[in-house]
């Protein structure tokens, strides 16, 4: 049975490292920092868009069947791929993750590329701070089912791998939407195999003994 998470807005609420993440994807590094204006501009757009985020996530468990150098199953699916073998060797389960936070951050990035282009920028990068703090999030619960659910034993969870991450195609999207109830959390998939609301992450993560 799939399990559903939406937090306490609370747990996504702004904090320095937040702003420090936003400028990272902006592309400024320690030996580089924004000026003045743009951090001002980072530290509004991190509470304006904090402000809307509705955070929501789906996940479900599925005992894997096969793990060989580039070939993964479990329940119906079967993916051919080296990296993904590789982030689950080891793994006799996996879970399916789907987690977004909300079209309203859409939204207002749609207003902000119309009206103030560089203010879009940061909002995008902002966006993107969150929804990988979300997820975070998602992979904490997820790791505490698994310990819960170990009897005990020494069980380990591995980073989460995404589709479209190394050789992991996009089309794997479908077996997410197909697999986990990810219209219940407001998300579709597009023809082009891109998520809406675009601030949103499917992603793996496998557990076992090691």
């Amino acid at each position: 049975m799939p399990s559903f998470y939406v937090p306490d807005k609370s747990l996504l609420s702004p904090t320095q490292n937040d702003y420090a993440e936003t400028a990272r994807y902006l592309g400024y590094r320690k030996t580089s920092l924004p000026d003045d204006q743009i951090a001002a501009l980072i530290d509004e757009c991190i509470r304006e868009l904090y402000s809307v985020i509705s955070p929501q996530a789906v996940y479900d468990f599925f005992e894997l069947e096969t793990v060989h150098s580039q070939t993964i199953s479990f329940a119906d699916v079967k993916i051919v791929s080296v990296d993904l073998a590789r982030n689950l060797n080891g793994c006799t389960k996996v879970a399916l993750l789907a987690a977004t936070i909300g079209p309203q951050v859409d939204a207002a990035i749609r207003r902000c590329q119309t009206l103030n282009p560089a203010k879009a920028s940061v909002m995008q990068a902002a966006g993107a701070m969150y929804i990988e703090k979300f997820v975070d999030l998602v992979n904490d619960e997820i790791k505490k089912a698994v310990c819960d659910s170990a009897a005990g034993k020494d069980v380990v969870c591995k980073p989460r791998f995404s589709p479209g991450f190394g050789d992991v195609s996009l089309e794997v999207q479908k077996d997410f939407f197909r697999l986990l109830p990810c219209a219940r959390i407001g998300l579709t998939l597009m023809d082009s195999l891109i998520m809406s609301p675009e601030k949103s992450v499917t992603a793996f993560v496998g557990s076992g003994s090691f």
